[in-house]
């Protein structure tokens, strides 16, 4: 008896103990936190040192952040800031993948940052509590390139433009910027001079590469010679638009063809803060090219042929073009023909109420901020007619120019 109970005290005790220890262990467990993952801000701290390190030109700098790749193709780019902000991190052990936003002015021509999203691949020594390197950089899924992601960046300056070129000849390089520096004065003539006064031109290798830069298949603008990026609508103090060139389409222009495209591109950089959603394709578009053929001699027959034709087969268009008219892809007359009948609007515009008119027309419609109402109260507030009269008006315009 006395045996078993020594027994059965030892058993309990020794519970109790156990039971102790679980709980202090369980205790303490409870207490603490996990160690935290630091990846995200260890990334952040080796693309702030990357960046510095490229914007001063600090080589030795760049290449201990990794792969020296990307250092040497913007090299020519004038740049006041070049910075990331990572958004998530995907890490696989020594391994992982960032998502950051690339944020960068260009040295007098942007007010406020261009932003590109890219992905960033970094790795580290096995092991190791170090920094992570970088191995490679890219554009995100559906995201455009930046012009030096496809290759080593020659930059000429005008007087009134930066032309910023990837397998481009210095000389033809020098020619776009000469067109611009004519097209900039030519813009402000008819616009005024409340915008930035100069441009950027991208001009990339080919059609290929100028889809590279637009996120978009190549198809989608062959045969377009030029466009212009940069949201409709945007504040004062947004960075510059850029205008892209496609040298397949462009080089098939003539000495006038060439002019009128950089001008109406540039046309764009200027109304771009009084363009948006409530602006009709016709208008933006018809008053670009406006501008574009100011001043070229250019008669309504030389510039509107698709329309003419039409208009000599007795199908003139009853309504002024819609968006739709001018999508890329859809039928090349159809675009044509929204090109210019936008442009005789405008036209029809300056003639009849004055160049003055149009340019208070074209921003009274940028004012609504939405397409409910916007033409119709400008029609009536600037031109004094309604939408109606003044569709009948165009009608009989493209009757009288290209009948």
């Amino acid at each position: 008896m006395a045996g078993r109970r020594r027994a059965r005290g030892s058993g309990v005790g020794g519970l109790c103990l156990l039971l102790v220890c679980v709980l202090c262990l369980s205790l303490t467990a409870c207490g603490a936190r996990p160690a935290a993952d630091t990846t995200r801000a260890d990334v952040q701290r080796v693309l702030d040192r990357r960046a510095a390190a490229f914007l001063g030109r600090d080589a030795r700098g760049y290449a201990a952040t990794g792969t020296s790749a990307g250092y040497a193709e913007p090299a020519a780019v004038p740049l006041a800031a070049w910075s990331y902000r990572v958004t998530a991190v995907h890490r696989d052990g020594d391994s992982a993948t960032a998502d950051a936003e690339l944020s960068y002015r260009v040295e007098g021509y942007d007010k406020a940052p261009v932003t590109a999203d890219r992905v960033l691949r970094l790795t580290r020594a096995a092991g190791a509590a170090g920094s992570w390197s970088v191995a490679s950089e890219k554009p995100a899924p559906k995201a455009g390139q930046q012009l030096w992601d496809q290759g080593t960046v020659t930059a000429v300056r005008g007087a009134h433009s930066l032309v910023l070129g990837v397998g481009q000849s210095r000389a033809r390089l020098r020619s776009f910027a000469e067109l611009a520096d004519d097209a900039v004065p030519a813009v402000s003539a008819a616009w005024g001079t409340d915008w930035a006064g100069h441009v950027v031109v991208l001009v990339p290798k080919s059609l290929d590469g100028m889809a590279g830069l637009l996120g978009s298949p190549a198809s989608a603008y062959r045969g377009i010679a030029a466009v212009t990026t940069g949201e409709s609508g945007g504040p004062a103090r947004a960075p510059a638009d850029r205008v892209i060139v496609n040298p397949d389409a462009y080089g098939l222009l003539g000495a006038v063809g060439r002019q009128v495209v950089l001008t109406h591109e540039t046309t764009h950089v200027a109304t771009r803060a009084h363009t948006d959603a409530a602006t009709p394709l016709w208008l933006s578009e018809g008053y670009a090219d406006w501008v574009g053929y100011r001043g070229t001699g250019r008669t309504p027959g030389e510039v509107a042929p698709e329309l003419q034709h039409t208009v000599a087969e007795g199908n003139a268009p009853a309504e002024l073009p819609t968006d739709a008219d001018f999508g890329f892809t859809g039928d090349a007359d159809r675009l044509a023909r929204a090109y210019e009948g936008g442009w005789l609007a405008c036209r029809l515009i300056a003639e009849r109420w004055g160049e003055v008119k149009l340019d208070a027309f074209y921003r009274a419609v940028g004012e609504h901020q939405e397409r409910a109402g916007a033409v119709e109260d400008a029609t009536k507030s600037v031109l004094g007619v309604s939408l109606e009269d003044f569709t009948a008006d165009w009608r009989d315009y493209l009757e009288a120019q290209l009948g």
